[in-house]
């Protein structure tokens, strides 16, 4: 599990958000044109790195990384319990009587099916969980930063994605400061 979350791409594809910068890059280019003697400030937040280096991203990773080792141990032992029985099967099958013996590698089937979709279930509520977390993180992380713009008269905070913005100054970053105040405020 390299990466816990990844917000970037998240389930929106980045078609979607070529469009969206499409459409903003000129409405923010007009009204930088027209602003007054006032210059524009403008941030840029990361918010993969934020989700992942918040406490509550933090916390989250732990609890993610707990279900995903439970998951493991349960996956490794189902799994052995099936070989066992594959190999008893094994043993068995020559002395079997054929109609016996086939209903026994239909169990066995059975059991292989049951355990495919006991798999399949288990990872989809932990890809589940893990998203839920992220969805809530990233609309606590979205309130700070509505907040800092507000308070701090930023002109535009963006979002950090090098296959939108392909160039931003590193003090124009505050994805930090971000950080520090969603502690803060979960405190």
């Amino acid at each position: 599990m390299h990466r816990l979350f990844n917000v970037r791409n998240g389930d929106k594809p980045v078609k979607w958000k070529k469009r969206a910068m499409v459409i903003i890059l000129p409405i923010m280019l007009a009204y930088l044109g027209t602003a007054s003697a006032a210059s524009p400030k403008i941030g840029f937040v990361d918010i993969q790195k934020a989700v992942n280096e918040c406490n509550a991203g933090k916390e989250a990773k732990k609890v993610i990384v707990k279900e995903v080792e439970k998951f493991q141990r349960q996956f490794a032992d189902k799994q052995k319990e099936l070989q066992t029985l594959k190999e008893s099967l094994d043993k068995q099958a020559p002395m079997l009587n054929p109609d016996v013996r086939a209903n026994k590698e239909k169990d066995l089937q059975n059991k292989v099916r049951e355990f495919q979709r006991w798999q399949e279930d288990t990872q989809n509520e932990i890809n589940q969980k893990r998203m839920e977390i992220e969805r809530i993180i990233s609309l606590g992380l979205q309130k700070v930063i509505q907040k800092l713009g507000a308070d701090e008269s930023y002109t535009f905070i963006l979002e950090w994605n090098e296959n939108i913005v392909l160039f931003a100054s590193k003090d124009m970053d505050i994805t930090d400061r971000v950080i520090k105040l969603h502690d803060a405020q979960k405190k």
